[in-house]
């Protein structure tokens, strides 16, 4: 047995990016609370450097403790999370639309942020015991634990927090061998769900008149022949793969009427639960000057923001956009709009390279862990932090969709940073038992 070594167990390439990252986060928190005159106006910072320091003993912590051992228990740990998100979904704090806040008083958590750790331990669990299990039965199973956490986010509803289970779940589906039509299954649901949600309030809230190619979407009637239509195809598909089995044809038209299909019911049930402003959002970044002083206004404030800073910025505590309250949510949600404007071009390269080496980092581990189940972990860890990376950086530039989405590390928010620095505890813990050793 190996001896255990509290120094050889932290990464120190994953610790340096993150506290970086976090010191960053917590400086522009506080320039995003100095109003036009100097002052400050909330204690913010002071919160984000209680819940980092107590993050980065949480951090080691977990990459102390032998990951392992957690996949005993983990099962049980999921069921409940997917009960507090289902008590969440009841009697939880209403902010920003939606009903996923739990706390008393100015204290709160966010459980959707934990469940996403959870929901990865849960899965690579499943995953590592399931080799040997049927394919089709296997992403079956895994895609029933992906729509449960989905839909209890769903009923709240955070449409922002559940995206990001699924580049999760794709990542491991990846790893894990799943085939490649299960995989174009999951994309092709996904986007084509979120394309028949959005595209009745794009031609209403961009084009402003109707648009015949997407008559079967807007016309009740017409959607309802659609819909039977592609049941049709799908039922006649899967008859001509009965009786000519050999024929890969009847295969693919079954697959791909499926896809429409089960997209269009899909995006009835997202449609019926986000709120018409929550829907107006994800689409205003394609034309936000179509509302500049509603839903388009934080886009035009932050490309503003970004832009002003040219290559070396306006200097730290000089901007002008946050300072004069231009811009919106931009402790969180826009935080990286101030970076760029106060450090320019070369701080948003800053934050990118530090990114781009955590998770460098992570590819790396993953590749050289033989424990199946660390690399699973990993992997999901991997997919969500691309994930709240690309959609966060996206979302400020006006090139993807506002979903709230926060910039792990840098936002404001204890729930979001501690979920965070869990993660990259348990991937230090992979790294450092890489090679199956038991403590």
């Amino acid at each position: 047995m190996k001896k255990f070594n509290v120094l050889a167990a932290i990464d120190y390439i994953v610790l340096i990016c993150v506290i970086c990252l976090t010191l960053i986060g917590i400086a522009f928190i506080y320039s995003s609370a100095i109003d036009r005159d100097g002052v400050l106006t909330n204690s913010n910072y002071i919160k984000q450097i209680i819940w980092g320091i107590t993050g980065i003993i949480l951090m080691i912590f977990f990459a102390c403790y032998d990951y392992r051992k957690m996949e005993r228990y983990i099962p049980y740990v999921f069921y409940f999370s997917c009960l507090v998100l289902l008590y969440t979904c009841f009697f939880g704090k209403v902010v920003k639309g939606s009903r996923s806040w739990l706390g008393i008083g100015s204290f709160g958590i966010q459980p959707s942020e934990f469940c996403k750790v959870i929901f990865i331990l849960f899965l690579a669990k499943y995953l590592n015991e399931s080799e040997n299990e049927n394919p089709t039965k296997r992403f079956i199973k895994s895609t029933i634990y992906l729509l449960v956490v989905i839909g209890l986010l769903m009923l709240q509803p955070d449409l922002g927090t559940s995206l990001v289970f699924i580049p999760i779940f794709l990542f491991m589906m990846l790893v894990s061998g799943i085939e490649m039509r299960y995989i174009i299954l999951v994309l092709g649901v996904g986007t084509f769900t979120i394309l028949f949600t959005i595209l009745p309030v794009w031609e209403s809230g961009i084009v402003g008149h109707p648009v015949a190619a997407i008559k079967f979407l807007t016309d009740s009637r017409l959607r309802l022949v659609f819909t039977l239509s592609m049941l049709a195809i799908m039922i006649i598909g899967l008859l001509g793969l009965y009786f000519y089995r050999n024929n890969k044809y009847y295969y693919w038209i079954s697959f791909f009427a499926g896809i429409i299909l089960i997209s269009l019911i899909a995006s009835k049930f997202v449609g019926m639960k986000l709120k018409p402003f929550q829907l107006k959002r994800l689409i205003i970044f394609l034309n936000p000057e179509v509302d500049p002083r509603g839903a388009g206004w934080n886009i035009i404030q932050s490309k503003v923001a970004i832009g002003a800073g040219g290559f070396f910025g306006r200097g730290f505590l000089k901007g002008t956009q946050s300072h004069l309250s231009y811009l919106p949510e931009q402790g969180t949600d826009f935080i990286f709009s101030i970076l760029c404007e106060e450090w320019g071009f070369l701080g948003g390269f800053l934050v990118f390279a530090l990114y781009l080496c955590l998770m460098l980092r992570m590819v790396h581990i993953i590749k050289t862990t033989p424990n199946k189940y660390g690399a699973y972990i990993t992997t999901g860890i991997l997919g969500m932090f691309f994930f709240h990376f690309l959609e966060n950086i996206g979302m400020v530039m006006g090139l993807m969709p506002c979903t709230g989405i926060p910039l792990l590390f840098l936002s404001y928010g204890g729930s979001s940073l501690w979920t965070s620095m869990i993660c990259m505890g348990i991937v230090m813990a992979v790294k450092y038992r890489r090679f199956n050793f038991m403590n």
